[in-house]
Parts: structure tokens; sequence; C-alpha cells
């Protein structure tokens, strides 16, 4: 078989013929196997994958708003700040009159496997930061919806540096919540005048500091106020 190609035909001689077989491009379909036709897919405009918290920020489906406006964003924007820090970082420091639903629980299964993170955690992270092993939630959503039942209420989502806040953000958007607003940075950014009435013996930045590297914190904390004098 011979076959010469060019842009415009193929000719080519075909056993059982007496001549040349010539076909158009828009012909030689049978020297290729077909194109899977792709599915249809309908396409919904503006759709924004819910499970992407980021994305949803960034759409402005979640509102952004950084610390420096939280206070009025509760006081005259209607918001209800939810901080869904753990237990262990609200009892240093919390905003007044938040409502408390923790994304993450202190891990209390006593397995070997888990022992044996815990003692790995302990020995990276633990010990610096006095962070306990933690466990996702698993009744975050219900118990937010237990204390907000409102799908149209405004809420400020907030931890210590505002990426669980982006989790638990995406959470409820994907449960129906639809005024949601995120604490930019998280209580980390704040400045002491940010928040107004803050309970607790510890400063709203400093809560999430713990284990050792609290001591070197109120280390730093000191000679900068003997620098100061």
């Amino acid at each position: 078989m011979a076959i010469r190609w060019n842009h415009l035909s193929t000719t080519c001689s075909l056993p059982g013929t007496h001549g040349p077989y010539e076909s158009s491009s828009h012909q030689q379909h049978f020297l290729a196997p077909p194109r899977r036709a792709k599915p249809h897919r309908p396409v919904r405009p503006n759709a924004v994958p819910s499970n992407n918290a980021r994305q949803l920020i960034e759409s402005g489906a979640i509102r952004p708003i950084p610390p420096r406006e939280a206070a009025s964003a509760i006081v005259d924007g209607g918001y209800v700040m939810l901080d869904i820090r753990p237990e262990w970082e609200r009892e240093k420091a919390r905003v007044a009159g938040s409502l408390h639903v923790p994304l993450f629980v202190e891990d209390r299964d006593n397995g070997p496997l888990t022992l044996l993170k815990k003692w790995v955690h302990f020995g990276y992270i633990g010990l610096w930061t006095g962070q306990n092993f933690t466990t996702l939630n698993s009744d975050f959503v219900e118990q937010v919806e237990g204390k907000v039942p409102d799908k149209d209420a405004r809420i400020l989502i907030a931890c210590g540096e505002g990426l669980r806040s982006m989790m638990a953000a995406s959470k409820l958007y994907d449960r129906g919540y639809r005024n949601l607003g995120w604490l930019a940075g998280g209580f980390n950014r704040s400045k002491d005048r940010d928040f107004p009435d803050v309970e607790g013996a510890e400063k709203l930045q400093y809560a999430t500091i713990g284990g050792a590297s609290y001591f070197f914190l109120q280390l730093l904390i000191l000679l900068q106020t003997v620098g100061k004098d």
C-alpha cells in the first residue's frame, strides 16, 4: 500500500481495486480510530467549589475581615463572633460575648498507635508550643447549628492564625450558611486596641503560644520593656 500525504487529499491503492483511490481530508477517518466524544457537562455561571475555602474568600462568598475592623463588624455590622479555637487557647484570652465551638478537640484515644503519635507530637510540637494532640471535632457543624440555627445569620469565624477558621468557614458554607466572615490572619494579627473587651489573663495575639516558646516570649517582652526604659 502506498500512501501519499498532503494537506488536501490522500491517494492510495487499495487491495482489489485497479487504480488509486482518492479521498478528501474529511474522509480519512478510517485511517485513525474515532475520537470519543466528551460528555456534555452543564456549567453553572459563577460556580465556586464550596470545599475550597481560599476560593470562597477570593470570590467574596466569604468576607475577609481584618482584626482592626472586627469590632466594628460585630457592633455595627451585626456579626456574631464564633471562636473555633480549642478550649486551652480560649481560656487564655477571648473576646467577650463570643460563641465557642472548637473545630479540633483533644484526642483522648489511648490506643497503641495514637499513643505513639502523641509521643512524636510531644517531642516535635507539644513541648515547644504547648499544644495538645488533637482530632477533628466530628460534631462541629451540628454544634454550631445548635447555637446559631439561622443560616442567614452573620457569623465572624475566628482562630489563632486564620487557617483553622478557613476550614471551619468552608464546612459551614457547605451546610448552607451564606453570611460568613473570616478573621483574616486570626487573633495573632490583632493589636491591643482592636478588641476593646477581652477576657482572660493573656493577650489575644499570644493565646496560641505555650510550652517552651511561651517562656521565650515572656523573656522577649521583658527585654523590649527594659529597652524602652
